[in-house]
């Protein structure tokens, strides 16, 4: 199918379809609208300033907008649940990551992203999931992933608590440096960080969130 889809669709064309899903499963989830593109534009923006090029880059890029995927197979009474989850339903939100690894594996031209998205809950002190993977086991798209969402989870509005102010997210990121984050990849946030607090605050202003940009 993935093979299909590449002979009828033109490059710009495929990431529509990128879109698209990503668009189903925030239908799905009322408290990540948005999340997935803005995941996806700082993982871009990081990865390119760690030294990504080319397909990897790409397979980021896309993996970024698609790594909670898996959420489609959770229940929206769990997802859109107001107040703080409780372990069993924790448990279950834990699976997401298996369950997108399943879903983007069927296509063996998305293998690669499949891994990225399987591993972004994972920590670089060995703590994550699914498979309590530690520092460079973890592959380099989800370690980057892992601090993109992390980020975009503390400055958005969750049903149990507010948004955290950029500077108070700052603090939570460098507390756990070498702890949850890549130690590398959270200095090379720090040069992105401005840039990243200034495209939030445009995009509360009603700006488009940037389009995927296609690695030729």
């Amino acid at each position: 199918m993935f093979q299909y889809i590449q002979r009828i669709f033109r490059p710009h064309h495929f990431h529509d379809i990128i879109e698209c899903l990503a668009a189903a499963l925030e239908a799905k989830d009322l408290y990540t609208s948005g999340h997935s593109s803005r995941v996806g534009d700082m993982s871009y923006d990081l990865g390119r300033a760690m030294g990504l090029k080319g397909s990897e880059l790409e397979n980021l890029h896309i993996a970024a907008h698609l790594h909670d995927i898996g959420k489609m197979g959770i229940s929206e009474t769990i997802l859109n649940k107001k107040g703080r989850l409780l372990p069993h339903e924790f448990a279950q939100i834990q699976t997401h990551p298996e369950i997108g690894y399943k879903i983007l594996a069927k296509s063996k031209g998305l293998k690669q992203i499949a891994e990225i998205v399987l591993h972004h809950h994972e920590r670089w002190d060995g703590k994550g999931y699914p498979g309590g993977l530690k520092e460079d086991k973890i592959p380099l798209g989800s370690r980057i992933i892992g601090v993109a969402d992390s980020v975009d989870a503390i400055t958005s509005i969750r049903p149990y608590r507010k948004a955290l102010s950029w500077e108070e997210c700052w603090e939570e990121i460098l507390i756990n440096k070498g702890l949850q984050f890549d130690p590398v990849a959270v200095e090379a946030s720090e040069k992105l960080w401005k840039r990243w607090k200034v495209r939030w605050q445009e995009s509360q202003k009603g700006s488009e969130v940037p389009e995927l940009t296609v690695v030729k």
